[in-house]
């Protein structure tokens, strides 16, 4: 199956999405118990969540690194969507943007197919 690009509705794509919104997810629950730790003394919640997140944001950051290599996404997109990765609510809009199937660069897009250009459809007839 090398070279070729994942089937739509692919188990990747929805892995990708669930990723996403659990590594946003997981970033504000760990923000919020990073107040309660300091402001009432209480660092259980930074125990627990921390390495959660710590694994969800490296799957995160591995599963759009793999939709970008595959649904050859430019280079602005893939560093916004890993960028996003470090601002608290950021990967909600990636998924709700980038990784729907049927968006651009994901499988079954209109990006995603060999050859094809990797602008989105709405851009197509610019310059």
């Amino acid at each position: 199956m090398t070279g070729q690009a994942p089937p739509s509705g692919s188990s990747i794509l929805t892995a990708a999405r669930a990723v996403s919104l659990a590594e946003a997810t997981s970033f504000l629950l760990l923000l919020v118990a990073t107040v309660i730790k300091y402001a009432a003394d209480h660092p259980g919640g930074v125990r627990v969540l921390g390495p959660i997140h710590g694994v969800l944001f490296l799957t995160y950051c591995a599963l759009v690194g793999y939709l970008a290599f595959a649904g050859r996404w430019p280079r602005r997109r893939t560093v916004l969507a890993l960028v996003a990765s470090v601002l608290p609510v950021a990967p909600f809009f990636v998924e709700r943007r980038w990784l729907h199937p049927g968006a651009p660069g994901t499988p079954g897009g209109p990006a995603f197919t060999a050859g094809s250009s990797p602008r989105p459809a709405s851009a197509a007839g610019r310059p």
